[in-house]
């Protein structure tokens, strides 16, 4: 037979006191942890929006201050090196110049520029005389072969002479209003003839029936007689 053990009475209930405030106490604390944002308390709220805001505002503040200082050095470099070596350069050559001998400094350079860039004008005007007589004389041959097709080729030679009688006159006309164009080295009055009827010879497919026959024949005796002052 087993003994049966008797415990006081106040052992008992101070026993079940401890386990009730116990049980409650991780009630109160589990329902604490699973409420929601809102079943919190409201100051607990506002502490925790504030202290994000505070967090927050001081992010702005410092990405601003970044910011600031990246573009503030990044226009400082972008200006000052150009015009340091600018400077740098500008005093290079001063003092080469004052170091240079008296007959480098007496040397007529305006002179030799002025004369490099006449040579470099009389080349290029040499080149394109000799560039348009090839490129005239196919374009002429094209323009009377379309005639030979439409059965007009013996109307050729009238646009053709009065273009030549043209040209006669538009270089003597020049010479009268401008007297220094005899002498110039480049000869600009003829330069501007031959641009003139060249722009008007170029449309010449898309001008009418008889604008095709005798425009494009009169800007070749145009052209023509220019060439040939411009050779002689």
């Amino acid at each position: 037979m087993m003994a049966t053990i008797t415990y006081p009475s106040h052992l008992l209930s101070a026993s079940s006191h401890l386990r009730t405030t116990t049980s409650k106490t991780a009630l109160g604390l589990y329902s604490h942890s699973i409420q929601g944002p809102e079943q919190r308390s409201p100051h607990y709220l506002k502490a925790g929006s504030s202290h994000l805001g505070v967090k927050l505002n001081g992010v702005f503040q410092k990405t601003r201050l970044n910011i600031s200082c990246a573009i503030n050095m990044a226009a400082g470099q972008s200006g000052d090196p150009e015009k340091i070596n600018f400077d740098h350069l500008m005093n290079k050559a001063r003092k080469i110049w004052d170091r240079s001998p008296q007959p480098i400094k007496s040397f007529p350079w305006k002179r030799a520029l002025e004369n490099f860039i006449q040579l470099i004008l009389d080349l290029f005007v040499m080149v394109v005389k000799y560039l348009c007589v090839p490129l005239l004389a196919v374009s002429s041959l094209s323009e009377m072969s379309y005639c030979a097709h439409q059965k007009k080729l013996f109307l050729v030679p009238i646009p053709l002479l009065i273009g030549i009688v043209v040209a006669g006159v538009v270089k003597e006309t020049a010479l009268e209003l401008s007297p220094l164009l005899k002498d110039a080295e480049v000869p600009w009055h003829l330069i501007v003839t031959a641009i003139v009827f060249t722009l008007i010879k170029l449309p010449g497919p898309y001008y009418p029936y008889w604008g095709r026959i005798f425009i494009p024949h009169l800007a070749n005796g145009v052209l023509w007689r220019t060439l040939l002052f411009a050779f002689s």
